[in-house]
């Protein structure tokens, strides 16, 4: 499972390190070049998505007490991505502006106007994102936590199935032994009766003899 997870890692580094260069590359292009720049960018950054989800996945599947150091990657990798995404928006928009001066012929002072505007919205659905973000990764956690907590409960409860069977058996054998005991014990009682009973046959036998051989003389 965390083969798979490295691999994916790799995949992603190597991603970003493109998505990066060209994020640089934007601003000093023009035309065509360009928008066929930006186009790949949004490519690349929908694979870095794609990417990223495949590894939340993994993430999920390794077992909950070596899940904290891979969840820790992933948060980090998360960040770097909204990173590219926010460096992504502003060359988007200096882009925009770009292109819309060529179309419509605003003056420099109306641009940087509308660009410092869309940059400061920028900057606040960044923060948004960022409470998102952050709001998402609590509720994995918590849900982390929740998974371990069931399969303790799941063990315990195991454990305590298994004590109320060795309990059980205990109980079966006290039983069994209870029993054989007291059939000894009865066995014991009826042989001593016996003897008792044949001591005194004896008795009044070894009487009688004497009490007869007497009265004969």
């Amino acid at each position: 499972m965390s083969a798979d997870f490295e691999s994916y890692e790799q995949d992603f580094a190597v991603l970003t390190a493109d998505i990066t260069g060209r994020i640089g590359k934007v601003p000093k292009l023009v035309g065509d070049e360009k928008k066929q720049m930006v186009a790949n960018v949004e490519k690349q950054l929908e694979e870095a998505r794609e990417l990223l989800e495949q590894m939340e996945l993994e993430v999920r599947e390794i077992p909950p007490q070596s899940r904290g150091m891979y969840s820790s990657r992933m948060r980090s990798y998360k960040q770097e991505m909204g990173k590219l995404e926010a460096d992504f928006k502003r060359s988007r928009i200096a882009y925009s502006d770009e292109v819309r001066n060529e179309l419509l012929g605003d003056d420099g002072n109306s641009s940087e106007n509308q660009r410092a505007h869309l940059l400061d919205n920028t900057e606040r659905l960044e923060r948004s994102s960022r409470r998102l973000e952050a709001g998402y990764q609590i509720a994995v956690e918590t849900e982390q936590i929740g998974q371990e907590m069931l399969e303790n409960l799941s063990h315990d409860r195991e454990k305590i199935q298994r004590a109320r069977e060795r309990l059980r058996e205990t109980d079966a054998n006290l039983g069994k032994s209870s029993r054989i005991l007291t059939g000894m014990l009865r066995r014991i009682i009826q042989n001593r009766i016996l003897i008792v009973v044949l001591a005194v046959i004896v008795i009044f036998t070894t009487m009688m003899a004497i009490f007869f051989s007497v009265r004969g003389r």
